[in-house]
């Protein structure tokens, strides 16, 4: 559907119920295609961290398992 400029200010909201709906709504001035009015996509819920609290274990050390290779990194061979 086009709509001319001017009644689009004076209808908005009737052209934005119509574009939820599913409709092709164009917004034109003097017969010329401007815009069209499309709805936005929902935002993506965030992440929630910590929902495995408790759960896991890491029992790990890290800075003893990999020490050597960091020696040698750094020291040469």
């Amino acid at each position: 559907m086009q709509v001319n400029l001017h009644d689009a200010k004076t209808h908005l909201s009737r052209y934005v119920d119509r574009v939820l709906a599913g409709e092709d709504v164009v917004i034109a001035r003097a017969g010329k295609p401007l815009v069209r009015l499309v709805p936005l996509a929902p935002e993506s819920t965030l992440r929630q961290g910590g929902f495995l609290r408790g759960q896991a274990s890491f029992t790990a050390d890290l800075k003893a398992d990999v020490s050597a290779d960091i020696a040698a990194m750094f020291d040469g061979p």
